[in-house]
C-alpha cells in the first residue's frame, strides 16, 4: 500500500496517509514507493470544518449593509425569490471554491430558500459539491410560516408543509451517502416556520437517522417574537418541539441565559458560532467559553457571504479568539489552540461526525497545508497561524486527494467561477 507523506512541516512534523486516512503523525520513516510532497516550514492541521453556510448567497453580496438581522432578511427576501437552481450551482461553486482555498474540507450548507417547491437546487449544490471535492452536510432547509400568518418571510416564498416532508425525503433518497454528502433536515427559524413543521421535521429525521438544523436566539428581536407569539423563549420552545437534543446543532446561539447554556451542555446541542456575520448584523457575541465549559459541542461557522462578505472560513478563526476575549474580558480565556480546536475538532462534533476534525491515525486525511514561509520568526507556530495575516491553503486534501494544489483548486478554476457568478448576480442589482 503506497503513501502519500507529507514531508518538512513546522508543525506537527511529518503526516503520512494512506487509504484514505492518516496513518502517522510526527517524525514519519521513509518507506519504499512514498509520495512525498515537501512543506518545509508549513504548518500542517485538520481540515477546517464549517458548520453554517448558506451557499446561494454569493448571489447577493453586499446588500443591506446598515440593517439588522430582520431587515436584512426583508430586504433580501424578494431578491432570493428570483433565484434559478443554475444561479444557486454557480453560487455554490464559487462558495466551496473559495472554502476549500481557505482549509475547509467540510461544510453544512443551510439552504432554505426553494421558489415554487423546486427541489432540483439540492441536485445543483451537489454536482457543485462533487465538481470542487469537499464534503457537504446539505441540510433540506424550508419556511412554511409568510407574513400572513404571522412570520417574517412573505407569503410567495414559503412551502406547504406537506409537500416539504415529501421533497425532504426525496432529498435524501436522491443525495444521501453519509460520507461526502450528508442530507440534515433543517426549518430555518422560529419565526419563519410552524411548530407543526418543526414536530414533523424531527419525526422524519429520526426516522431517517438524520441531523437537525436551525437558527435559534441569533438576536433579541427573534426573543420578543418567540415571546409575543408563543409566551416563552426560543429555546424553551425549541424544547418542548424536541429539538434540544444530541441529535440537534443550531446556528448562532447568541441570547441563551445560564440555565440555557447547562441545559445544552446535559442535552449535548451543538452551537454554530459565526462571528464575523454577528458582528456585520449587530446581533452579539456567542457565549463560547461557556458553551463549551457546560459541554456543549461548538464549532465554527461563516454564515453567509450576504453577511459576511469573506466567505473563507478560515478567519473566523482569529475572530473567535477575539470575540471570546472582548465577551469575558481575559485575554488568557481563549487561546489560538481553542481557535483551531473549534474550527475542526468542535465543527465535527456539531455535524455528528467523528471520523473528521482531527490530524490523528485513524481519522480521514482531511489535510490542510498552510504556508509558514512568513511565520517563520514567531516560535508559536500555532499562534503565528491563528493570530498572524490572512493566508489561503497551499495544499488541501480529502481522503488523501488532492483538492487545492499550490493555492489553486484541483477540479475547477476559481477565476471562471467567479466570472460566471457575477454575470448572474448582476441581473439581480438594483435598477
Amino acid at each position: 500500500m503506497s503513501r502519500l507523506v507529507l514531508r518538512g512541516a513546522r508543525w506537527p512534523g511529518d503526516v503520512a496517509i494512506a487509504d484514505g486516512r492518516v496513518v502517522a503523525v510526527g517524525s514519519v520513516p521513509a518507506e519504499d514507493g512514498d509520495e512525498v510532497v515537501r512543506c518545509d516550514g508549513d504548518i500542517v492541521t485538520a481540515g477546517l470544518v464549517n458548520t453554517h453556510h448558506h451557499f446561494y448567497q454569493w448571489m447577493t453580496r453586499g446588500r443591506a449593509v446598515g440593517c439588522d438581522l430582520f431587515g436584512w432578511l426583508t430586504e433580501l427576501y424578494p431578491v432570493w425569490a428570483r433565484l434559478t437552481p443554475e444561479d444557486v450551482e454557480a453560487a455554490a461553486l464559487v462558495a466551496l471554491g473559495e472554502l476549500a482555498m481557505t482549509g475547509c474540507t467540510t461544510a453544512a450548507d443551510h439552504h432554505y430558500v426553494v421558489p415554487g417547491g423546486d427541489d432540483s437546487v439540492f441536485d445543483a449544490i451537489a454536482a457543485a459539491t462533487r465538481r470542487i471535492g469537499i464534503r457537504a452536510h446539505i441540510a433540506r432547509g424550508s419556511m412554511d410560516l409568510g407574513e400572513s400568518k404571522g412570520g417574517l418571510p412573505p407569503d410567495f416564498l414559503v412551502e406547504d408543509l406537506d409537500a416539504i416532508l415529501a421533497s425532504t425525503d426525496a432529498v435524501v433518497d436522491r443525495l444521501h451517502d453519509g460520507e461526502r454528502i450528508v442530507v440534515t433536515v433543517a426549518p430555518c427559524s422560529p419565526f419563519s416556520v410552524t411548530a407543526e413543521l418543526m414536530k414533523e421535521s424531527a419525526t422524519l429525521a429520526r426516522r431517517r437517522g438524520l441531523r437537525l438544523h436551525t437558527h435559534l436566539a441569533e438576536t433579541i428581536d427573534e426573543e420578543r417574537d418567540s415571546l409575543a407569539r408563543f409566551g416563552r423563549r426560543p429555546l424553551d420552545l425549541l424544547d418542548e418541539l424536541g429539538w434540544i437534543a444530541g441529535d440537534v446543532w443550531v446556528a448562532h446561539g447568541i441570547h441563551f441565559d445560564d440555565e440555557e447554556v447547562k441545559r445544552l451542555g446535559v442535552a449535548g446541542t451543538g452551537v454554530a458560532h459565526c462571528p464575523s456575520s454577528n458582528c456585520r448584523l449587530g446581533s452579539g457575541i456567542c457565549r463560547v467559553t461557556d458553551l463549551e465549559a457546560a459541554q456543549a459541542p461548538v464549532g465554527l461557522g461563516v454564515d453567509g457571504v450576504a453577511s459576511n462578505e469573506i466567505g473563507g472560513l478560515f478567519p473566523e478563526l482569529r475572530m473567535s479568539l477575539f470575540l471570546a476575549r472582548q465577551r469575558s474580558g481575559d485575554p488568557s480565556s481563549f487561546m489560538p489552540a481553542d481557535a483551531l480546536r473549534l474550527g475542526t475538532e468542535g465543527g465535527a462534533r456539531c455535524l455528528g461526525r467523528d471520523d473528521v476534525g482531527r490530524l490523528e491515525p485513524g481519522y480521514r486525511a482531511d489535510v490542510a497545508v498552510w504556508p509558514g514561509d512568513d511565520l517563520a520568526d514567531i516560535p508559536d507556530a500555532l499562534a503565528g497561524l491563528v493570530l498572524g495575516p490572512e493566508r489561503k491553503a497551499r495544499h488541501l486534501y480529502v481522503s488523501g486527494e488532492p483538492v487545492v494544489r499550490d493555492g489553486q483548486l484541483v477540479g475547477a478554476d476559481i477565476t471562471e467561477l467567479r466570472r460566471e457568478l457575477a454575470r448572474r448576480a448582476r441581473r439581480l442589482w438594483p435598477e
